[in-house]
């Protein structure tokens, strides 16, 4: 048995150490899981700043408190364990969902339960518009690639084996879900294309990217992340087609009841995701021989 075959699910990292593979292969059901998860946490983020009325600031903090916690259990886990996987992308979600919100729209109070203001949680939005916002978290993602690229990290998810590469990853993860949210709400809202209008928009540069990936010349990696943060407005879209009124072009189900829908949906996948892990860690394990 050669190397290679050995290394299916132990793989060497860099500085020749061997390092076991945390991040999930990116499969169709890879892609379904996303979308998935990023419906829910747009769905979510607006429950809370919206609905239980916490406003923009202080969800934003505490979700990103949330991602945060998730994130440092996906880092310490020594093996891919897909609910810690899709917690922190969920967590990333949410968080970006507020994040976004916070930077994009008005200081108003609207969504502040009363005498919240003298609590002192802060402004509920900066007002900087999609535009500016999508500017400032493009720079901020070109930045992360540039910083990654500068330490010789691999860009391939799933030869990522090193801490630092993981937590390059997450942050372009957070900072990628977040400008999703942007470009959702821009194409939702702001464009005149409306919530189907803007899914179906994404939907179809979504296939254009599956058509390029039979082209070599085009790196895949590349087609990753445009996909990753592409499927970001196609989750925000969806989730405001879920929540808002009928009079807006959505189905008025609220964000609690979408929320608990998308959450069963989600814990579903993940459950089906662990099962196949397990099942394919079993069958390499018949193949794999010890490392000295």
């Amino acid at each position: 048995m050669g190397q290679s075959e050995i290394l299916t699910e132990v793989d060497v990292a860099r500085d020749g150490r061997y390092g076991m593979k945390k991040l999930p292969e990116v499969t169709l059901a890879f892609w379904i899981m996303k979308i998935a998860a990023t419906t829910l946490g747009e769905t979510a983020g607006d429950l809370f700043s919206q609905t239980l009325r916490l406003g923009y600031f202080l969800t934003t903090v505490l979700l990103f408190l949330l991602f945060v916690v998730t994130l440092v259990v996906q880092l310490r886990s020594r093996r891919y364990n897909p609910y810690f996987y899709w917690t922190v992308i969920l967590s990333t979600s949410m968080a970006g969902t507020t994040m976004s919100d916070f930077m994009n729209r008005d200081a108003s109070v609207k969504y502040l339960t009363a005498g919240a203001t003298s609590l002192g949680w802060g402004p509920q939005g900066l007002g900087l518009g999609y535009p500016a916002g999508a500017a400032i978290l493009i720079s901020l993602l070109i930045a992360i690639f540039i910083a990654w690229k500068l330490t010789g990290q691999t860009f391939a998810i799933r030869d990522i084996v090193t801490f630092r590469g993981e937590a390059l990853f997450w942050s372009a993860i957070l900072v990628s879900n977040t400008l999703g949210t942007s470009m959702g709400d821009f194409l939702s809202d702001s464009s005149g294309l409306g919530y189907a209008g803007g899914a179906l928009l994404v939907a179809g540069l979504l296939a254009v990217l599956a058509a390029l990936m039979r082209v070599p010349a085009v790196p895949n990696v590349a087609l990753f992340w445009i996909a990753f943060v592409l499927t970001r407005p196609l989750g925000a879209t969806a989730g405001d087609f879920l929540t808002k009124p009928v009079a807006k072009g959505g189905l008025d189900l609220g964000t609690a009841g979408s929320s608990a829908v998308l959450l069963a949906i989600l814990l579903g996948l993940m459950a089906y995701a662990h099962l196949q892990e397990r099942r394919n860690t079993a069958r390499r394990g018949e193949h794999l021989t010890p490392l000295s």
